[in-house]
């Protein structure tokens, strides 16, 4: 180091200039009386001159090692003001990246991103560099504060404690903690996650104020060993939606519910899946946070589900970047039938026809504007015993879509024409139409037709802005033939529309902060439309 080499220079120093000094004086005491009488002028004189010669020479190495003493403080004293420029440097730069905070790496619900190199850039980074000139200190600043930020990043993600399993596989954990803070206007069917308006129990116009947490998720990933060449994986995923305990502040005690489970084994081009999942024959859902524990627009267009099924998926790649997916598969077949509450599991109606569902979807994937453009169709059936020999056949045809619009919108949409759908959401949860319960009332499943559209404005990745309308129409003139059949919301419903607009904002990677609007506007049979309106705040933690 400089300050050790000053220092051992300065030690020479000292050392020479003590044993000229010290030869001087030996001299000078090897003659310390006048000499003698004996001695001639010539020999002293001769003495005299070698001892001035000495001195001389003792003065000048003196005057140099002071010159060089000098230089090397004035070196000195050059470093030390470097090495304080560079701390009040790098102190101000701490500063800065504290108040800035430093890039995470990204995550799961619903949406996340990661920075990263473009392709490309180590080739032609070096010759870049090369070619440039010398860059100012603050574009050198700018750039020291994001390496330093990535590295962070990267310090951080490898330094956290992963998930152990019990298996020498990867394990993920991923979720999303959610406050939701809402105002109705209006009487609903569910006070934190509203699906119709209803009429109002009492002369008061209805409306509520409250919070929930019940919509946070849980998920957890495995990633298994290779099997016959396909990458095996599980997947579930939890929440708290699952109702309520019956104690005093029950609202605020949530039970667990199980949303998806599934296992997978992905090749190339065919990937099989068994499990719970949601319906794939119609996979988009529109974006919102006040709603996740059912879809925004559930029994206002848009068909739901999460129900056992084994599917098989294949992929066709085709020219230009495009590929065709197709997909087929069974599924539980549920007809929206309320459990009974205990430990027995009693079959459903379409549980008790004795076979699955069966559903199928095809789909045309092709990029644009470095989005995928997605149209797809889909269709379902399944078979209903509701007893005393009334069998009903469950069908629905589906249509969906998601056309990116350039840099900065989306629209995305789906449709259905169905029959006796209730236990996917569709009729507004009703599945059937009867003229009495006994053995010689007709049974006939309701028609119904629906769906929804959302345009997506996304001028950042951090922002977006969602305006969405849903409509589900069960077909009134055959609900007033059998004004008699089983009313799913007590009574029944023949039109229930949704609009909603909302804006989702990303403080930072993992933090998030929504507010939206939605109205509900509900028909029911022989009477006036109920209206209720909603705003939510949201604010979530992913991870």
């Amino acid at each position: 180091m400089r300050g050790n080499g000053c220092q051992g220079t300065l030690c020479k120093i000292a050392v020479a200039t003590g044993a000229l000094l010290l030869t001087a004086v030996l001299s000078e005491a090897q003659s310390p009386t006048p000499p003698s009488s004996s001695t001639s002028p010539v020999e002293t004189a001769a003495s005299r001159r070698a001892l001035a010669s000495s001195v001389r020479d003792l003065q000048d190495q003196v005057r140099s090692l002071t010159a060089e003493l000098s230089q090397m403080r004035d070196e000195q004293n050059s470093a030390r003001a470097e090495a304080l420029a560079l701390r009040d440097e790098l102190l101000e730069l701490q500063n800065r990246l504290a108040a800035e905070g430093s890039a995470g790496p990204a995550l799961v619900v619903a949406a996340g991103s990661s920075s990263r190199l473009s392709p490309g850039a180590s080739d032609t980074a070096p010759a870049a560099a090369q070619a440039a000139p010398v860059q100012p200190t603050e574009q050198r600043l700018a750039g020291l504060e994001e390496s330093q930020a990535l590295t962070a990043a990267n310090v951080r993600e490898l330094s956290q404690t992963k998930v152990e399993s019990g298996s020498k596989y990867r394990l993920r954990i991923s979720g999303i903690v959610l406050l939701n803070m809402f105002e109705n206007r209006g009487t609903v069917d569910n006070l934190d996650v509203p699906e119709v308006a209803l009429p109002p129990q009492s002369s008061a116009s209805g409306g509520a104020f409250g919070g929930t947490l019940r919509q946070s998720q849980v998920g957890l990933e495995a990633f298994g060993p290779d099997v016959a060449g396909a990458h095996t994986s599980a997947n579930v995923t939890i929440d708290f939606g699952g109702g309520f305990l019956a104690a005093q502040n029950g609202a605020s005690k949530p039970l667990v519910r199980l949303r998806t489970a599934s296992i997978r084994l992905d090749w190339a081009n065919t990937s099989v899946v068994a499990g719970q999942d949601s319906l794939f024959f119609v996979p988009l859902t529109p974006s919102s946070f006040a709603s996740l524990a059912v879809p925004a627009l559930a029994y206002a267009g848009d068909l739901w589900s999460w129900t056992p099924q084994v599917r098989v998926e294949h992929r066709i790649p085709l020219a230009g970047g495009s590929h065709l997916l197709l997909q087929g598969g069974i599924l539980d077949s549920l007809s929206g039938d309320v459990a009974v509450a205990g430990y027995e599991r009693y079959p459903s109606w379409g549980e008790k026809s004795g076979q699955p569902a069966y559903a199928g979807r095809i789909a045309w994937i092709h990029p644009a504007f470095g989005e995928d453009f997605t149209l797809g169709a889909g269709g379902y059936y399944g078979r209903q015993d509701w007893e005393y020999g009334h069998d009903v056949d469950s069908w629905a045809g589906t249509v969906d879509m998601s056309l990116p619009l350039g840099r900065f919108f989306e629209l995305s949409a789906a449709f259905y024409r169905g029959r006796a759908v209730g236990g996917l959401g569709g009729g507004i949860g009703q599945s059937i139409v009867t003229s009495s319960a006994n053995s010689t009332s007709m049974v006939r499943g309701l028609d119904s037709v629906g769906g929804w559209a959302q345009l997506k404005f996304k001028p950042h990745p951090k922002f977006e802005v969602n305006g969405a309308l849903g409509e589900d129409n069960p077909f009134g003139s055959e609900l007033k033939r059998f004004p008699g059949s089983p009313a799913y919301y007590g009574t029944l419903l023949t039109r229930n529309v949704s609009p909603f607009v909302n804006f989702i904002y990303q403080l930072r990677s993992d933090v998030l902060f929504s507010a939206e609007y939605r109205r509900l506007e509900t028909f029911v049979l022989n009477s006036n439309s109920q209206r209720a309106n909603l705003v939510t705040l949201s604010l979530g933690y992913t991870f």
